[in-house]
């Protein structure tokens, strides 16, 4: 079945609005089922089209260079693959547990960067009208593959704990970085002014590339400490869209250009974002350098005694209560506690108590993960609110509730120039009256710096599994 060129373009850009209404869409709460439904329904359009002018071919009309296609064989091999893909898509989608999802997402990155590296590799072997263009087009496409490919391959083993969090310490690592980047420039030039003949001379070139492009992006996220992983996460992201903008451009598909950089820009800024909520330099981001300043060891310093509060004692506190913040993290999302949560709040705003919640920008291993959480538990949208919306209530707040949060609430970030996350912005739960912190230990978090917090005179840890105790307390109540 042979498409006109005209048909395969309208097609493509009805797809491209909908990627675009798809991003604006789930920019909200309210809006975001929405906007999955847009960017499944573009996505659908995408693949039928693009299948059916590769088996069946492009009718240009008059003037135009028409494209064959691979014919029904072509066709029934990528049915196949796409039957085959569809299966293990919807079998992990179905196993994976929402405090997977972030290491999940990082190997899907990974897919992306290798399908680059592969889709360059074989567009090399093409003769072009412009050989020169189209040699720096592959290069580049292999080379941010390559590097995509191994850094999502590295976070998905730092935040699945397959490998230590803590960052790869190399001496003159952001030389060995530079020198990366300068091998990769040198070695583009010499390909591109190789002859079309040299095809083994070429094929060594592009394969020493790709080898430099593997360790970088391995290096690159191996260097960074696993408290910054959410941020990591956002700019694979952005990695794996120019990626797939590269490898749009080496198969002359105007659709994967424009949704590459939809990914690649949209992940980039949602990145800067996060470096801005973490006090990190962006441009250090994506030279996996800024890994150097996030300790991972604690300070030893003696903050003195912590104090301990039954379930009883925090329901006391609540029932009593005018207002009340609950600050959640990756904890509450590991004990599955967001129901047990929502009920709380349901139970409380019975009684006249006004919950809210207050949401930090990397709370958890990945952007939006709390709010996911908390959606899928039911807790009413309009009252999750994001850090700065609710900092500056913190003092008139009675009772705050710390889930399974910790970097994200410590007052080092603000008060201890010497911390090593010092100038993160963080909540200020501090300033309530009452502060309860939900914990199994007295461990440091994620970022492995020690919390003052716990040892605050309005500070109460309740020890134990974060789900029984939100449960201990609503029996409580």
């Amino acid at each position: 079945m042979t498409l006109s060129l005209t048909l395969v373009q309208g097609a493509y850009i009805v797809a491209g609005l909908l990627f675009i209404l798809a991003l604006a869409g789930l920019s909200r709460h309210e809006t975001a089922r929405n906007g999955n439904r847009f960017g499944i329904a573009g996505m659908a359009i995408a693949l039928v089209v693009t299948v059916l002018a590769a088996t069946g071919g492009v009718d240009a009309g008059a003037g135009g260079v028409d494209r064959e296609g691979s014919g029904w064989a072509g066709l029934a091999l990528v049915v196949v693959a796409m039957a085959i893909g569809a299966v293990i898509g919807l079998d992990r989608a179905k196993k994976v547990e929402m405090t997977g999802m972030p290491e999940l997402i990082a190997m899907l990155h990974s897919f992306v960067g290798l399908a680059a590296v592969l889709v360059g590799w074989n567009s090399s072997y093409e003769t072009t009208a412009y050989p020169a263009i189209h040699d720096v087009e592959v290069m580049v496409g292999v080379f941010i593959g390559a590097v995509t490919f191994t850094g999502s391959i590295v976070a998905f083993l730092k935040l699945s704990a397959r490998i230590r969090s803590a960052p790869l310490m190399l001496p003159g690592r952001n030389w060995l970085n530079l020198g990366a980047i300068v091998a990769f420039v040198v070695l583009t030039v010499v390909y591109v002014l190789l002859p079309a003949d040299a095809v083994a001379v070429r094929a060594t070139v592009l394969g020493v590339v790709t080898l430099v492009a593997l360790a970088l992006g391995w290096h690159l996220v191996a260097s960074i400490g696993g408290g910054d992983m959410p941020v990591v996460v956002s700019m694979l992201n952005s990695y794996s869209g120019w990626a797939a903008a590269a490898a749009g451009f080496l198969l002359g598909n105007d659709l994967l250009i424009i949704t590459g950089a939809l990914v690649g820009s949209s992940g980039a800024y949602l990145s800067y974002i996060m470096c801005r909520a973490m006090n990190r330099s962006f441009l250090s981001v994506i030279a996996g350098g800024f890994g150097v300043e996030g300790g991972t060891v604690s300070a030893d310093v003696d903050y003195g005694e912590h104090r301990e509060v039954t379930a009883e004692g925090a329901a006391e506190l609540l029932t009593s209560a005018r207002s009340v913040l609950i600050t959640p993290g990756y904890g509450m999302a590991v004990a599955q506690a967001q129901y047990p949560v929502a009920d709380l709040t349901a139970k409380l705003r019975e009684r006249g108590v006004d919950v809210r919640f207050g949401i930090h920008p990397v709370a958890g291993r990945l952007p939006g993960h709390m709010n996911v959480l908390l959606a899928e538990a039911h807790v009413p949208y309009d009252i999750v609110l994001e850090m700065d919306e609710v900092n500056d209530d913190l003092a008139d707040t009675d009772v705050v509730l710390v889930i399974g949060a910790n970097d994200t609430v410590n007052p080092a970030a603000a008060e201890d120039p010497t911390s090593p996350i010092a100038g993160m912005p963080v909540l200020r739960v501090w300033e309530a009256a009452h502060v309860i912190v939900f914990k199994r230990s007295m461990a440091t978090g994620y970022a492995g710096v020690q919390n003052p917090l716990f040892f605050r005179e309005n500070t109460q840890m309740l020890f134990g599994d974060a789900k029984d105790r939100v449960e201990d307390i609503i029996r409580a109540l």
